[in-house]
């Protein structure tokens, strides 16, 4: 598995204007001045559903 994701779209407004927030491990979007964290829940099976 690869480092961590990078996100290339704000979830809130769609922007593209985001940076790391070192301190949190979250991400910051500097067009709508929101921060966010990406969290992965798990594997989904192929018909739906999580595991």
């Amino acid at each position: 598995m690869s480092e961590r994701a990078v996100p290339y779209h704000c979830p809130y407004c769609g922007e593209e204007d985001l940076f790391p927030q070192e301190a949190h491990g979250a991400w910051e979007c500097r067009a709508c001045l929101r921060a966010f964290t990406v969290k992965m829940l798990g594997m989904i099976r192929p018909g739906g559903g999580a595991r």
